[in-house]
């Protein structure tokens, strides 16, 4: 298991007694790998052409010397003050069309002809020569790719990107953006800008093609990069760190190119509006998001051992709770746990971000004791690196779905909120301790057994085509309000919705959708009884349905002119069925329903060990070379007991002991990882 940080010994080279200090630490809290370099392109370059590598150099063999891998950032991701002077064509220019002066990070150009050519200059010389040093372990391509620019040339290279997507046919394009309302039909390529504050910014194809190519002027930047250092290092894998909730990118496009996928992983733990269960489900959301992109162990890039410096109340982490949020990436695929960052900073924007050692700079720090606590954890898990998660559900999350439901005038502008149902879909799984994936409209379906597709507005990628496949072989599909409205291009299917052929599958024809205010709430009754709860509230959305032949109405509407009318639908469709909710529902409704479902269908619950949960409690496996491993993690803040079915005999991973219990108690924010 990878177990360090961001490390950054050119901000202390006047201070060679604490260079020497973080040998023996690192040593003492059992870090095995460190990355290095991320922002460092005005130490190795500090001028143009003259560069300094005695620093970097002496940092690759003191980690060598010390067993401890390097993870080799090329340095992209913020540039020295002499390029932007010299260069100015390499700084971005903002959507108003203003040019941006030099500082932040990511302030960058990805066409500039210039600043391509400077990049790949220094990743080449970065790999030839580190490419047979022993310390080389990975290649962290730039840091957290993201943000646009709107200057001339990348204004010129969009248009190159239209021309080729649209078969240099304008007519193509103004039938695909409907032009024609508003007079906006352009007659040749070079009258379309990026969308603007100050200018067109309400054709939604327009912002749709214009985000896609974002994406692939950050992917071919990324490629290129990558390209650099493969010729050199071919066997050296390549790697950068994603982020959450971010949605400038589509991350399953960027993907291609890269052998492992990281991210950097920064919830707000304790927070007064949202419980720790509630925040466990959002970040196992994200972990199984970036283990699904290429169905492999992924790497847990960026995390705080404690706090951040940049939310609006910057809470320090309670103990035990680094352990357990650690321990979760792990359980959901990760084989590494790293840190931004490994010593705090004296100054600038990130002096008191959390760190494993703070300005005190010993062991002897809360801290400390417990990032050296998971050292040795991890160290105990070695095993389990290279195994994977099974999953036979998935949550279809969809990043250019999501831009169109951003993008468009409807609904309720303030609570589209599409990745936060997606995630409370996903919530009611992860209650289970189901394992899912979460994929995009891209990815195959054959492999799982239920399909859980919230507010899938959009249907590109021949989505309609494989559902239906999907379903008629003998899948589970769960879908609901919002599905099926428009095509990649944004244009409203005809016909009803859902459209593309959706709708005889889905087995309702959704006539209109009724936005509530905020604060009005409607409710649904579950026909047959057979839920804990009579009726159940709903809000945001209720559409209004007309179930079509053969499908069974499960619930109904209590309130308003539609009350009566269908609110969950159930459709058989050749071998498989598809449940329809209407409405925007509470959590608690989707955790019982989803619950059901599984039950239906024999989908596996609890990791097949225990028969009710309780609150706070997630169980997740990982398998491989013939075991299993069992991850019992408390999010509650409060002792809890788990029984299983039968008395079971595992291997405790953590302490050696066997294991030979009916039950299990943890303690607050407790992990336990069992092996059979």
């Amino acid at each position: 298991m990878v177990y360090g940080g961001d490390y950054n010994p050119d901000q202390w080279l006047d201070r060679p007694d604490i260079l020497k200090e973080d040998d023996r630490l690192m040593k003492l809290a059992s870090i095995n790998s460190v990355t290095l370099n991320v922002f460092a392109w005005k130490a190795l370059e500090p001028e143009e052409g003259v560069y300094d590598f005695g620093w970097l150099d002496e940092t690759m063999d003191r980690m060598a010397e010390q067993g401890i891998k390097v993870i080799l950032a090329t340095p992209s991701g913020a540039r020295p003050a002499w390029m932007d002077k010299n260069h100015p064509e390499v700084l971005r220019m903002s959507a108003d069309r203003v040019r941006n002066l030099h500082g932040e990070r990511h302030n960058h150009c990805y066409t500039s002809p210039y600043y391509r050519r400077k990049v790949r200059e220094m990743d080449q010389i970065l790999a030839r020569r580190y490419k047979d040093h022993p310390a080389l372990g990975l290649w962290h391509i730039s840091n957290e790719y993201g943000g646009e620019c709107h200057c001339p040339l990348c204004q010129e290279a969009f248009r190159d990107w239209l021309r080729e997507k649209y078969h240099n046919d304008i007519n193509e394009l103004n039938h695909e953006w409907w032009t024609g309302f508003w007079s906006k039909r352009f007659s040749r390529f070079d009258e379309i800008e990026s969308p603007a504050p100050q200018g067109e910014h309400a054709i939604h194809g327009l912002y749709l093609d214009w985000m896609r190519f974002v994406t692939h002027q950050t992917k071919d930047f990324m490629n290129q990069e990558i390209q650099a250092v493969k010729e050199i290092t071919p066997d050296i894998s390549v790697t950068t760190n994603y982020m959450s909730g971010f949605d400038g990118l589509n991350y399953w496009e960027l993907s291609e190119k890269l052998d492992v996928i990281s991210w950097d992983s920064y919830p707000a733990w304790h927070h007064s509006r949202i419980s720790d269960v509630e925040m466990g489900a959002r970040v196992g959301f994200y972990h199984d998001m970036f283990r699904s992109m290429k169905q492999k162990p992924f790497l847990l890039m960026e995390s705080t051992p404690s706090l951040v410096n940049w939310q609006p109340s910057n809470k320090v982490k309670r103990p035990g709770m680094n352990i357990l949020s650690s321990v979760q990436a792990v359980a959901h695929g990760s084989d590494s746990v790293q840190y931004f960052q490994w010593r705090k900073g004296r100054g600038a924007a990130e002096k008191f971000h959390g760190a494993v050692l703070d300005h005190e700079g010993s062991e002897h720090t809360r801290v400390f004791k417990e990032c050296a606590e998971l050292g040795k954890i991890l160290k105990s898990c070695k095993e389990i690196q290279g195994t994977m998660v099974h999953a036979e559900a998935a949550v279809l999350y969809d990043y250019e779905n999501r831009w169109a439901i951003q993008n468009l005038n409807g609904l309720s502008s303030d609570r589209r909120e599409y990745e936060r149902t997606c995630m409370e879909w996903y919530e009611a799984l992860w209650r289970h301790s189901i394992a899912a994936d979460v994929i995009d409209m891209t990815q195959p379906l054959d492999k799982y057994r239920l399909v859980a597709a919230p507010m899938l507005y959009m249907l590109r990628a021949d989505i309609a085509g494989r559902i239906k496949a999907f379903v008629e072989n003998g899948g589970t599909l769960v879908t609901g309000y919002v599905t099926g409205y428009v095509n990649e291009n944004d244009l409203c299917f005809l016909g009803g919705f859902p459209g593309d052929g959706l709708k005889d599958v889905v087995g309702v024809w959704e006539e209109e959708i009724d936005s509530l205010y905020e604060d009005e709430r409607n409710s649904i009754t579950w026909l047959d009884g057979s839920l804990s709860k009579p009726s159940y509230p709903v809000k945001d959305y209720c559409a209004v349905v007309h179930a079509l032949e053969n499908t069974a109405v499960l619930a109904d509407y209590d309130h308003d002119f539609y009350q009566g009318m269908p609110a969950v639908t159930k459709h058989p469709y050749g071998k498989g069925q598809v449940y329809y909710i209407a409405a925007r529902t509470e959590t608690d409704f989707l955790t019982e329903f989803f619950g059901r479902i599984a039950e239906e269908i024999s989908l596996e619950t609890n990791a097949g060990l225990v028969k009710e949960l309780p609150e706070g409690i997630h169980i997740a496996k990982r398998e491989g070379d013939g075991e299993t491993y069992y991850f019992f993690l408390n999010f509650a803040s409060e002792e809890k007991k788990i029984v299983f079915y039968e008395p079971q005999q595992f291997t405790d991973l953590i302490d050696g002991e066997l294991f030979c219990k009916t039950e299990l108690s943890l303690k607050p924010f407790g992990v336990k990882i069992l092996k059979k």
